[in-house]
Order: structure tokens, then sequence, then C-alpha cells
């Protein structure tokens, strides 16, 4: 039987710009409603309604797809799986370890990770601080995590030489940019545009300045 919000689905990825195949697009509208109902018990996000939920998680996660670096993606603060599980879907070929420090969060992202058959997502209940990776990741990705400072200062030790920190941000976060440590610096900013939704949202691609370190 179709799912009702297919069409939706299908419409807000070529608008992305970003072409999946029938079995990943099923697995997003898997995990939305996994997320639908798992959110009735566990209070995992304030967005109750899957239509909803299409615009404001998975394509709101979906959007920023160009500008991964891989193939060690690191999700910070994931929460419900956000960006890390629509990302992972889009990204077979990259590797995803989605770190939360919520028992309860955690759980459900396990839960939808297997049900779903992804074997390129590890899933890691921590506290960023005290996480130790076996080797640094190629990007670093936040959302509504913290304030830029707190998530630089936090993921530092864990980011590749050559790594990106990709923050994902609603207005453009003027004051939070002033406090930004050394040695990393703004690189780029994308005022994304996400489909169907009527908000301001930025991503900041952050970077260590060679000069500096």
């Amino acid at each position: 039987m179709s799912h009702p919000l297919a069409s939706e689905l299908a419409q807000g990825l070529d608008c992305l710009e970003l072409r999946l195949d029938s079995a990943a697009q099923e697995k997003l509208l898997v995990y939305l409603d996994l997320l639908a109902k798992w959110n009735r018990s566990y209070n995992l996000t304030a967005v109750r309604k899957p239509a909803q939920m299409l615009v404001r998680h998975l394509f709101d996660s979906l959007v920023i797809h160009p500008w991964l670096q891989g193939p060690r993606i690191l999700d910070v603060g994931t929460g419900a799986g956000l960006p890390g599980i629509p990302l992972a879907l889009a990204r077979p070929d990259y590797q995803f370890t989605l770190l939360d420090s919520n028992s309860k969060k955690t759980r459900f992202v396990t839960q939808a990770v297997a049900e779903m058959g992804l074997d390129n997502v590890t899933v890691v209940q921590s506290r960023v601080e005290t996480y130790v990776a076996d080797s640094g990741f190629d990007t670093i990705v936040s959302r509504a995590y913290s304030t830029l400072a707190a998530f630089v200062n936090g993921v530092s030790s864990l980011l590749a030489a050559e790594g990106i920190l990709l923050a994902m941000k609603g207005v453009y976060p003027v004051t939070e940019l002033a406090d930004l440590p050394s040695p990393f610096r703004l690189a780029q900013n994308v005022e994304l545009q996400v489909p169907e939704l009527d908000a301001e949202r930025n991503l900041l691609i952050i970077r260590r300045d060679e000069l500096n370190t």
C-alpha cells in the first residue's frame, strides 16, 4: 500500500536535487512512521504530525547532503537520529556515528537503524566530552546543539586534520560567531532552502585555520 506522504517525499527530494532509489525512499518513510509512533510515548520531538516531520526533520536534514565530506561522519547530539539517519540513507557510501547522551533517544535510534537495516550507522550513547574515537572524523555535524563555541570545543579532538564542522542553525548566529574559539574559523555560510519550510536556515562550515595551528 502506498504511503500517504510518498508523493510529498518524492517532490521534496526533487527540490533538493537528491536522487534516491525507491528502497531508500521507502526506508525514509519507515523512519518517519517509527518516529511518529515512538514520539507518542517517548516525547522525542515537539513536532507531532508526520507531514510536519517530513518537512521539519527529513527535508531539514537532507538539505545539507551536498556539503558532507566523507567517508567518516559524526552526528553530535543526534537526538532522534537527526540529521544522521536521513543522511545515512542518502549517502550509503559514508559511515555515520550517531552520538547522544540520552539513553531514551539512543534506544529509539538503535531500534530504527535495526528496522531499516542500515549497515553504515553506529549508535553511541555517550557525552561528547567523554567519547573517544578510533580515528578522526571527516565531517562532524550538529543540528540545534548548544552554542557554536560549545560545539567546537566539545568535538575539536574528534576532528580529522582536514575535517570540517557543519553547524546547522536557524537565524544567522552573529554573536556566537564572535566567540568562535581559535584556531577555528568560519569558512563558508550557506543559506539553505528547505522544501515547504518558510523559515531561515543557515549552514555554517567551520574549519581549522592552518595559520594558527
